[in-house]
């Protein structure tokens, strides 16, 4: 899967997980930039991203993330 269709897929994740159509991602996007994404829709959110993509994260991994560009790289380590 290439980039772009993960993030064309994420992008309808982090829509649908924080009901905000508006949201579009990019590698630089953190917490900090969604106003609503805390610590418990960053749970919400993690498990919406392994359904979407019949993936699972392990603890370390989500913790290591720093930018949705990180969880783009791992996704796609993940499925290819």
């Amino acid at each position: 899967m290439e980039r772009a269709d993960i993030y064309t897929k994420l992008n309808e994740v982090f829509r649908d997980v924080f009901d905000d159509d508006s949201i579009t991602v990019n590698d630089n996007t953190t917490a900090n930039d969604i106003e609503d994404w805390d610590s418990l829709e960053h749970i919400n959110l993690v498990v919406a991203v392994e359904n979407c993509f019949k993936i699972k994260f392990n603890m370390g991994e989500v913790a290591a993330l720093k930018n949705v560009g990180e969880m783009v790289d791992l996704i796609s380590a993940k499925i290819n």
